[in-house]
Order: C-alpha cells, then structure tokens, then sequence
C-alpha cells in the first residue's frame, strides 16, 4: 500500500496518541473529519495498522523484571524451529519473539513479576523443551528507552 504525505501524519498522530477522536485527528492532520476516517479504515484494513493498545507501565503492574533470553536450539530444522516458536508465542510473560541469524536461534523479550517467576516460567518454557541446547538470560538494569513508534518510510 502506498502512503502519501496524509497518511504518514495521520500515522505519526496515532503513534503518539491513538485514542485521539476523528475530530482532534482530523483537526491535527489538517484534514475534513469523513477523509480522517476514511483514511484510517483504509489504514486498519490494509494491514498498515496493526491494532491499537494501551501500553503499560509494568512497574504499577507488578512485573519489575525484563529478560532479554537468547535461545539456541540443538536441531535447527525448520519444523523443530517452527514447533519451539509455536510454544513460545502462546507464554505470556514472552512479549516479543524474533528468529535471528547469525548466533542465537531466538531472542525473547519478556516482563516478569520476579527471580522466582522467571525461573518458572524458564522451566516451563525452555529447560523441559528436549530441543532446547543453550538459553543465556540477561536482564535488565534500568530501561533507557522504550518506543513503540516506527518511522515511516518516505
């Protein structure tokens, strides 16, 4: 889908805020109220705009903990690589999953309350999984930056 100069700066408004209404998106973009949503609804099903979230602090959640995990799998066959990653998407505490090369098979993202619930969820997830050869945790310190916005092409 091409994006021109409309869509772009209705993106980046409902990057920074997608609650916003039609009419404070419209006025913000420069742009009559039915073409503003007309545009999103073109966004949304085109795939462009995937959803639209809340996003938490995981603090005042109660999940202090973030976990960068990297992942090596003993057998590295598409179908085992496949079946590891159905797994992993269906943990909750795992908020994002990426295949990577070279290196690490998997690096995972996740928020946890606490030690003890890494260590459950690592059993769970990882140590009782036979395909499972390395698994290296890092976890987080402070968080420096943490931005859900992607820039738009031109």
């Amino acid at each position: 889908m091409a994006l021109d100069e409309l869509d772009r700066r209705i993106l980046d408004q409902l990057q920074s805020n997608c609650a916003l209404t039609n009419l404070e998106l419209a006025e913000r973009v420069h742009a009559s109220t039915p073409t503003s949503l007309r545009r999103v609804r073109r966004l949304i099903d085109g795939g462009v705009i995937e959803k639209q979230v809340a996003i938490l602090n995981p603090q005042k959640v109660g999940n202090s903990l973030t976990a960068i995990i990297e992942i090596t799998l003993d057998v590295q066959t598409a179908e085992m690589m496949d079946e590891f990653e159905a797994s992993i998407v269906s943990e909750p505490a795992i908020l994002q999953c990426y295949r990577v090369s070279p290196g690490p098979d998997f690096v995972l993202i996740a928020q946890l309350a606490d030690m003890p619930a890494y260590h459950d969820m690592a059993h769970r997830a990882f140590t009782s999984k036979t395909n499972v050869r390395n698994v290296r945790t890092f976890f987080s310190i402070r968080r420096s930056k943490f931005e859900t916005r992607t820039a738009i092409a031109r």
